[in-house]
C-alpha cells in the first residue's frame, strides 16, 4: 500500500486490530440473519509525511450509505460546543447577513442551525441520505453529495462561494484526502477561512485510545501531517487551537494560499514544535502502541469474566462506533454485555455489528437494573453519568475501558 497523501511506500505498523465489519453497518432483525462482511483493521504510518492511514479494504460507498445512523445531534455537551463554536467565528470573521456559510459532513445539521439562527445564509453538504433528511426537516439546505474538487467548482459556479466553511470530524473519514482538502481551496472567497477539527494522533497514542480506529476512519492526524497536506493543495494554517472533544481534538484554521492575509499564530509554530520533541516525527514514537492496545483489551475482558463468574449483570450505555471496535477486538458477546442502550431511536431496535448485541432505548436500563453500566462513549463519560445517576439506586456503577479501566465508586 502507498500513502493516501505522497505516495511513499507504508511499511511502519502502529496497530493491528484483526478484522472488524464496519462500525456503523448496524444490524436489523432481517441482516441478523445474514452474513456480515469483515474487513481487516490495521493502521499504517507513512515516513516520509507521518500520516497515519487505515490499510484500503472497504469502500466509502460500503461505510456511509443510506442507513448510515450517526446523528450528531444527540450529545448535549457536543451541540454545546458547536453552539459555541458558532458564537466565536461571527464574533473572530465578522459573519453577518451578508455572509455565506458551508458545511461539510453536515450531518443532521446539529452545527448549521446555529447559523441559521443568526440569520447567516448557509449550505450544508452531506452524502449519507438518514442524516441529509434530518437537517432539512430543519429547514437547512443540504446538498447530498460527497465533497471534492468536483462538488466544490459546481458550488462556486452556483454562486456558493464561502467566507467560512466548516469540517467538523471529517477529515479523517476522506480516502482522497488530497482532492478533498482541495476542494476547500476551490470553494472559499479570496479571504474565506476554513476550520478543521479532527481527534488529535497525539492524544490518541497518549490515552491508549485505540478504539477510536475503525474503517469509517481513513486517516489519523497529527498537525504536523495536515500542515503538510494543506500546504500541497493550496491552503496555509494560521491558527491552531487544543479542545477536549473526542479525547482531544485539533481546531485549524486555514486560508487560501494565494490570497489569504492573516498572519501564522505562535500556536502553530509551538504544536509543531511540541509533536516533533514528542517523537512524531520518528518510527519508533509509533512501536509499544499494540501492547498499550492489548493491555486495554485484556483487562476489559478479564473485568467482564469476573463480573459473569460472580452472577453479576452487565450492560452498557452507547451504541458509538469506538464500542464497536472495543467489543469486536476483544471478542464481546451478549453473553458478556447482554444489551446497549442508545437515545438514537435510528439505532434503538437494531443490533450492533460484529458482537451482535441488541440496541435498546433507555428505558431498558430501568427495568433490567444491571450491577454495572459500561459508558461505551467514554469522552462524553461526565455527560452521561449525569443523565444516568439513577443507576446509583439499586448499586449500579459505571465502568470506562479507556484510556484504562475505572469503575466508578
Amino acid at each position: 500500500m502507498t500513502c493516501r497523501h505522497c505516495g511513499a511506500e507504508l511499511a511502519l505498523l502502529l496497530v493491528d486490530l484483526g478484522s472488524a465489519p464496519p462500525s456503523n453497518a448496524y444490524l436489523t432483525e432481517q441482516t441478523l440473519k445474514m452474513p456480515e462482511k469483515w474487513f481487516p483493521l490495521r493502521v499504517l504510518v507513512c515516513e516520509r509525511c507521518w500520516l497515519a492511514q487505515t490499510e484500503d479494504f472497504a469502500q466509502v460507498q460500503e461505510l456511509f450509505d443510506a442507513d448510515y445512523a450517526y446523528f450528531s445531534g444527540f450529545s448535549s455537551s457536543w451541540l454545546a460546543h458547536c453552539e459555541r463554536y458558532v458564537a466565536d467565528m461571527v464574533a473572530r470573521f465578522g459573519l453577518n447577513a451578508h455572509s455565506h456559510v458551508v458545511e461539510v459532513a453536515a450531518n443532521d445539521g446539529y452545527l448549521l442551525q446555529y447559523v441559521q439562527a443568526r440569520n447567516i445564509s448557509c449550505t450544508g453538504v452531506e452524502p449519507t441520505a438518514s442524516t441529509a433528511a434530518t437537517a432539512r426537516a430543519k429547514g437547512i439546505p443540504i446538498v447530498e453529495d460527497f465533497f471534492g474538487v468536483r462538488l466544490a467548482g459546481e458550488l462556486a459556479g452556483q454562486g456558493k462561494r464561502a467566507d467560512l466553511t466548516i469540517a467538523n470530524n471529517v477529515l479523517a473519514h476522506v480516502p482522497d484526502i488530497n482532492d478533498f482538502v482541495a476542494g476547500f481551496a476551490v470553494l472559499l472567497k479570496p479571504q474565506g477561512v476554513a476550520t478543521f477539527e479532527f481527534p488529535h494522533l497525539l492524544r490518541l497514542i497518549a490515552g491508549s485510545q485505540f478504539d477510536t480506529i475503525y474503517h469509517e476512519h481513513f486517516s489519523y492526524l497529527s498537525l504536523t501531517a495536515v500542515d503538510r497536506i494543506f500546504a500541497a493543495n493550496e491552503l496555509t494554517i494560521f491558527d491552531v487551537e487544543e479542545h477536549p472533544t473526542h479525547g482531544g481534538s485539533l481546531r485549524v484554521f486555514v486560508q487560501r494560499s494565494d490570497t489569504g492575509e492573516r498572519l501564522r499564530s505562535a500556536r502553530v509554530d509551538e504544536l509543531l514544535a511540541c509533536e516533533c520533541q514528542a517523537g512524531m516525527t520518528t518510527s519508533r514514537y509509533y512501536a509499544g502502541f499494540q501492547a498499550k492496545t492489548d493491555k486495554v483489551k485484556n483487562d476489559f475482558l478479564s473485568f467482564l469474566l469476573d463480573a459473569k463468574h460472580q452472577g453479576q449483570t452487565v450492560a452498557a450505555y452507547g451504541a458509538a462506533a469506538k464500542g464497536n471496535t472495543l467489543m469486536n477486538y476483544a471478542g464481546i458477546r451478549p453473553d458478556l454485555i447482554a444489551f446497549v442502550a442508545d437515545r438514537n431511536p435510528a439505532k434503538q431496535g437494531k443490533y450492533m455489528p460484529g458482537s451482535r448485541i441488541p440496541i435498546t432505548e433507555e428505558l431498558g436500563l430501568k427495568s433490567a437494573k444491571p450491577d454495572y453500566v459500561v459508558i461505551l462513549p467514554w469522552n462524553l463519560k461526565t455527560e452521561v453519568m449525569q443523565q444516568l445517576e439513577y443507576i446509583r439506586a439499586w448499586g449500579g456503577r459505571f465502568v470506562t475501558a479507556v484510556p484504562h479501566l475505572e469503575l466508578e465508586p
